[in-house]
């Protein structure tokens, strides 16, 4: 195991030395720049999945239009949480609990603020196959399909922690089984490709995600409960956030979005040109909505 991650934990470590030496302490500079009264800026951290570019994006977006400066970061969310307990980020945008991300809450609850507040209520996590493999309904059924599969699992970025759920789930189910790492992207196209040959897969996914739109897919029923059952979606900022941006703060303790909402921002970011541009489109059509949040 230890082997498998030690890139990730090398790259993890040099991304937080290049954030440090960026500039001074982030709830530094933030209480300087409030105190001067100039432009505030926000280190937000940013993961290369679908839902979190979207809201990132629509984040900016919104907060900019308000007079202050986000500035991405783009890291995996181990290093996420370890930026944002060494105050060198300032805010990520999804936590998932109790199940995905309970890792991280538990190593990082004294030295980071996990929000009680939920943003998305209804996220889903499992294992999928296209709806055309019919004889597989249930992760039960992988061992006598593994042939099938190759005994591979396409997997995604190796420090989320659905993935790290996915190696307790082949260890609980017995499956002779590999969770094979990789990125959100390139599992995507891997899904891609499989469904338009018609060929075999097996992937950890969730909701909300476009994925679901594009192609035919079913959750494998999960007997154990190992991915848990309704996860909410969280956000975290770093120990002095909300004294450094107390509005801010109250913004994202009163944002909320149901499926219709994050499923057409998550389309209008796919859709554009630049992500950044369908975030625009969307909150220029959906003022009533962030007048909640941020009024």
């Amino acid at each position: 195991m230890f082997f498998k991650y030690g890139k990730v934990f090398v790259l993890s470590i040099i991304l937080i030395m290049v954030l440090a030496a960026c500039g001074e302490d982030t709830a530094t500079e933030n209480s300087e720049s409030a105190g001067e009264g100039e432009t505030k800026t926000i280190e937000m951290g940013q993961i290369s999945w679908a839902e979190n570019i979207a809201v990132t994006n629509m984040w900016k977006v919104i907060l900019e239009d308000k007079g202050y400066e986000v500035n991405f970061n783009l890291l995996d969310m181990g290093t996420t949480m370890a930026a944002l307990s060494t105050n060198e980020l300032d805010i990520g945008l999804e936590v998932w609990l109790p199940v995905q991300d309970a890792n991280y809450l538990e190593q990082y609850e004294d030295d980071v603020n996990f929000s009680d507040e939920v943003w998305y209520e209804n996220a889903k996590v499992g294992l999928v196959v296209p709806t055309y493999m019919e004889d597989v309904n249930s992760v039960e059924d992988l061992n006598e399909h593994k042939e099938l599969f190759d005994g591979q699992i396409t997997g995604f970025e190796p420090g989320a922690g659905t993935m790290e759920v996915t190696e307790d789930l082949i260890e609980e189910y017995d499956l002779d089984f590999e969770l094979l790492p990789s990125s959100e992207p390139a599992m995507l196209t891997e899904i891609s490709e499989a469904i338009k040959a018609k060929e075999p897969i097996v992937a950890p996914l969730w909701n909300p995600h476009r994925v679901f739109s594009e192609h035919d897919l079913k959750y494998l029923d999960d007997p154990k409960n190992t991915y848990g059952d309704v996860e909410q979606i969280h956000h975290a900022t770093r120990h002095g956030f909300e004294d450094d941006f107390e509005e801010v703060d109250t913004w994202m303790k009163n944002w909320n979005m149901d499926d219709e909402s994050i499923g057409e921002l998550m389309s209008y970011v796919s859709e554009a040109e630049e992500p950044i541009d369908g975030a625009e489109k969307w909150v220029e059509e959906n003022q009533d909505l962030i007048d909640e949040w941020v009024n």
